[in-house]
């Protein structure tokens, strides 16, 4: 007989194909390698390979930097309301598209998802005109209704397709049983998008974190974490503290997604 076809499941990728991704991934994260080696070089105003000595000196004096401190406290707030508002507004508008009927459902869709989808200097040239029609100043509002804009899809996206992999035979269930709205929505429905709202709300939690095109034209005079980094790149002798930080990001930041991945994941294999 003859073997099978390679074209199953257990075929290897060709090896052109493994060296194409293993070059994408070391274009990806070799930057982030150098940002790495350099949180620890002794030398604070160049940056010479190999580094001439390794110190932990500047991790101390980040510690004790305090206008880091504020400005990693304006972006944990800011990146904690801008997800709450994202969750709320993100999962109304995926029941509303995906359960409701109603003309326009696409274009709704489209609208949700068209700030992500826009360069974020043209939503943050949206949003700074709209502050200057109305007058408002520049404050920590401000800048969560920038990060909203973006934040939400992630949220929709997550609960759209939770909501399309399930099915309403549960809830018509409860319905039968003599369950209200608001009772079915607690207990068949929102267990059920349990783990699509933590991950899409730990997603929106990075992306608020770390965001700097928006913030910008948001902010006025404020300094999130990201936009204080940005500006001590024009300090070179602050450039090993701003290592430092940015490491600190890099963790913040990648730990949410992570989890947000293996919780999107878990829920896909839950619905087989």
């Amino acid at each position: 007989m003859r073997s099978k076809s390679k074209t199953g499941t257990g075929e290897r990728a060709p090896l052109a194909l493994k060296l194409a991704a293993l070059g994408a991934i070391l274009f990806l994260h070799l930057p982030l390698l150098v940002v790495f080696l350099y949180a620890f070089t002794t030398d604070e105003a160049t940056l010479s390979f190999p580094p001439p000595g390794l110190t932990l000196r500047w991790f101390s004096l980040a510690w004790e930097r305090a206008d880091l401190w504020q400005a990693f406290s304006l972006s944990l707030r800011v990146a904690a309301v801008s997800t709450a508002v994202a969750v709320v507004l993100g999962t109304l508008a995926a029941l509303a598209v995906v359960r409701g009927r109603f003309a326009g459902r696409e274009m709704v869709t489209l609208l949700v998802i068209l700030p992500i989808a826009l360069p974020g200097i043209v939503t943050g040239i949206a949003l700074r005109s709209g502050l200057a029609l109305t007058g408002l100043p520049f404050s920590f509002w401000t800048i969560v209704a920038g990060h909203g804009t973006f934040c939400i899809v992630t949220v929709y996206n997550n609960v759209a397709a939770r909501l399309r992999r399930t099915g309403r035979s549960q809830i018509e269930a409860s319905m039968d049983l003599g369950a209200d709205t608001f009772q079915t929505f607690r207990r068949i429905v929102l267990p059920g998008l349990a783990t699509a709202l933590l991950a899409g709300g730990m997603l929106a939690f990075s992306l608020s974190f770390d965001e700097v095109i928006v913030t910008t034209f948001t902010a006025g005079q404020q300094r999130t974490l990201p936009i204080w980094i940005l500006d001590q790149l024009t300090r070179p002798r602050d450039r090993p503290v701003t290592n430092v930080t940015a490491l600190f990001v890099i963790a913040v930041t990648t730990l949410p997604i992570l989890l947000a991945h293996r919780l999107s994941g878990g829920g896909g294999r839950e619905e087989r």
